[in-house]
């Protein structure tokens, strides 16, 4: 998020990103947070992980730039939630510790709408449909995630169609 408002202070398009990165654990999703800013000249948005520092990238055996991270590598939450409700991945694979599961995808996909919204969260905050269990969440609330999914999970994000989602109450932080 400091990257995210230095860039924005200087005028340059920026948001934070809540999902997963692959670089942490092999097979694993790690819950994480980056930096995506809009790159005029390629006109497209570019992730950047500002966590990752030379002892990280050694230890890490990271083999990418940081600073223009794949999109195969961190996996916005959209992303996750659509992958795991297509059977392309493992709820379990996504977390951090022993905090696993598709309600941990849901959560950070609840956080990464809020934070497309410019509302940037603790990575704990929870509320609406962020808080609930699984077996409590409705047919309807779960077409309201995949279709929130669909509208996160890919480099051109619709603003319009993210802000006019976000009014959902049970998508916004109250």
């Amino acid at each position: 998020t400091l990257l995210c408002s230095f860039l924005r202070s200087q005028g340059i398009p920026a948001r934070a990103r809540c999902g997963f990165g692959t670089y942490f654990r092999p097979g694993k999703y790690e819950d994480h947070w980056v930096c995506e800013y809009w790159q005029q000249e390629e006109r497209r948005w570019v992730l950047v992980d500002a966590q990752i520092d030379d002892l990280q990238r050694e230890v890490l055996e990271i083999d990418f730039d940081t600073l223009n991270v794949p999109r195969n590598k961190f996996i916005v939450g959209g992303k996750a939630w659509h992958m795991c409700r297509q059977g392309a991945a493992n709820p379990n694979d996504f977390g951090i510790s022993d905090m696993r599961g598709l309600w941990f995808v849901r959560g950070n996909l609840l956080r990464d709408i809020a934070a497309l919204n410019k509302v940037e969260l603790l990575p704990w905050d929870s509320w609406g449909l962020a808080d609930c269990q699984d077996q409590d969440l409705t047919p309807d609330d779960t077409q309201l995630l995949d279709k929130l999914a669909v509208a996160t999970m890919d480099t051109k994000t619709d603003d319009k169609v993210v802000r006019d989602l976000y009014l959902d109450n049970r998508l916004r932080v109250p």
